[in-house]
């Protein structure tokens, strides 16, 4: 195949997908590391998509339908930053000394747990991230999740080994959130959702309100099994009904730090 033929592909596999890594396209495309990168470059100096670490990006996370997608870690990690570290402050107040909790991978639920990193309770946790800030700078008890470390979506996950622990709460984040439920792009972020929230008595969700207008194609948990939303201040009455009548608790971190 020829060089146009394979960045043809390539731009074409990201309009119904928001992210394609490296090794994915080595796998899809027959060729070296090397060629892809070379391929990415291309594409991204052409402005059809977007150079990103360990892979390619479409250039503003829409798709033909115009429905908005969901970003990876390294890009969404960087967005409504004041927003989530008042979502992750609001859900440090819901976890009390001598809980076990369970934190999920993703950039709201690492502020979480760098809120929660000198407290007396039982932390367990599948995301890289959050595993090496906690190493550092963190006193509460420490439990990692075993397996292979998956560098995108930055978490590690076993295919067999069962979850050695049992909490209170499960604190997770959402690439996407509609009618259906918690959306991911990512399947293997769908699996490991699904295997944790069968360890947690509640599930509270940590998400500002963009997400409400972002289309993942995965439904992770539907919103009948989710306890609480934790949100920011721009979620519309629209989406709030929505919750609600899901029988969402919503809860609103706004900046003045009041609870609502």
């Amino acid at each position: 195949m020829s060089d146009s033929g394979r960045q043809r592909q390539i731009v074409e596999l990201l309009r119904d997908r928001p992210f394609a890594s490296v090794r994915e396209l080595q796998e899809r495309l027959g060729v070296s590391a090397a060629t892809v990168r070379r391929d990415i470059d291309k594409i991204d100096e052409a402005g059809e998509a977007r150079k990103v670490y360990g892979g390619i990006s479409a250039l503003d996370g829409a798709s033909q339908a115009g429905v908005a997608y969901a970003r990876p870690y390294d890009e969404n990690r960087d967005l409504a930053v004041e927003a989530k570290r008042q979502i992750a402050a609001l859900a440090a107040t819901m976890v009390r000394d001598g809980d076990a909790v369970i934190v999920h991978g993703g950039s709201t639920c690492f502020h979480l747990g760098a809120k929660l990193a000198d407290r007396n309770i039982r932390l367990y946790t599948n995301s890289m991230p959050l595993i090496a800030y906690l190493s550092d700078h963190g006193h509460c008890s420490l439990t990692i999740a075993g397996g292979e470390l998956h560098r995108e979506p930055g978490i590690i996950h076993s295919l067999t080994q069962a979850v050695p622990f049992y909490a209170s709460k499960f604190f997770l984040g959402a690439q996407g959130i509609g009618q259906e439920g918690l959306l991911e792009s990512h399947p293997l972020l769908v699996r490991s959702i699904v295997e944790l929230s069968l360890c947690a008595d509640q599930i509270v969700v940590l998400a500002d309100s963009r997400k409400l207008s972002i289309h993942a194609r995965n439904v992770a948990l539907p919103l009948s099994r989710i306890g609480t939303l934790v949100t920011d201040e721009d979620l519309s009455d629209a989406d709030a009904r929505m919750l609600e009548d899901a029988g969402v608790m919503v809860r609103i971190a706004s900046a003045s730090g009041a609870i609502q």
